[in-house]
């Protein structure tokens, strides 16, 4: 099984083309390979296979490490749109791929940058079922009461507004992250997002992923709290500084999304024959 290791700001995840597979991609096998020390240790596995829609590139599945499957991942996806364009799928600079939150639409601006059309966040969703047209919240989490703005984009996400950098930086993400994400609102488990300006133009943000936990960064994270930030009277254009880096978020009138990055390959590898077989046994 051959496979490529690429990382968009920190948010690793294993690249692999579905003809490549001697074997279905199980949730226990998928923990296996994510895991740390024992396996090749990524933040999930980005499936691409041919589509049978000759409107799309390909077809895009996401899977969390815990065996889950995602929705949709902003660096995941642009993983996945340049290692398309560098392994010949496609020689457009514009096209579509299919995941399972529906068409994506890049544009590749650079030999490891591209622009997402992210489609179009919205404030009610199935995944917080609820919630009032708006959106917004309030939860009991770590004996604390948190307002929170819900923005569905591909995923759910839930933006959580703090004071200021110092209070953002003091909040302990393994703790009280979990909490949030398995609170009863939420019957799809939801990615949480705590974000503060500062300066304008630029927001601080944390997330806690679904089946992932801290990251150093999300793409679906960053755009939940650019959008929670622009509904709070922030601008429509932003940088998102998050532990991994920078991303760009264009947020517009009718909250259609565009997210701007890079993502880049680390190495390229192929599992020994007795870690295939170890998968293959793998049966629960």
């Amino acid at each position: 099984m051959r496979f490529e290791k690429w990382q968009a700001l920190g948010n690793d995840y294993l690249i692999v083309e579905h003809a490549e597979l001697p074997f279905e991609l199980t949730p226990a096998r998928i923990r296996k390979l994510c895991a740390g020390h024992y396996g090749v240790h990524a933040d999930g596995i980005l499936l691409l296979a041919p589509s049978q829609d000759p409107r799309f590139v390909a077809d895009l599945r996401i899977h969390n490490p815990d065996g889950s499957e995602a929705e949709l991942s902003g660096n995941g996806a642009r993983e996945a749109i340049l290692y398309l364009r560098r392994r010949g799928w496609t020689e457009q600079d514009v096209f579509s791929i299919h995941t399972a939150a529906g068409e994506i639409r890049p544009t590749i601006t650079g030999p490891d940058t591209c622009r997402v059309d992210m489609g179009r966040a919205t404030l009610t969703s199935k995944d917080f079922p609820a919630g009032p047209a708006d959106g917004a919240g309030e939860l009991i989490a770590d004996d604390r009461a948190w307002s929170f703005q819900h923005v569905s984009i591909g995923n759910p996400q839930c933006a959580i507004h703090v004071d200021d950098l110092a209070t953002l930086q003091a909040l302990d993400l393994p703790a009280i992250g979990p909490a949030i994400e398995a609170h009863e609102l939420f019957p799809n488990r939801t990615n949480v997002s705590w974000y503060t300006q500062v300066q304008p133009g630029s927001i601080r943000a944390r997330i806690f992923e679904r089946g992932v936990g801290e990251t150093l960064s999300s793409g679906t994270g960053a755009t939940g709290a650019a959008v929670a930030n622009h509904l709070r009277g922030g601008p429509a254009q932003v940088t998102v500084l998050l532990e991994g880096g920078e991303l760009r978020v264009e947020v517009e009138d009718d909250l259609q999304v565009n997210l701007t990055g890079w993502a880049r390959p680390v190495f390229e590898g192929r599992l020994s024959d007795d870690f295939a077989k170890e998968l293959h046994d793998t049966t629960e």
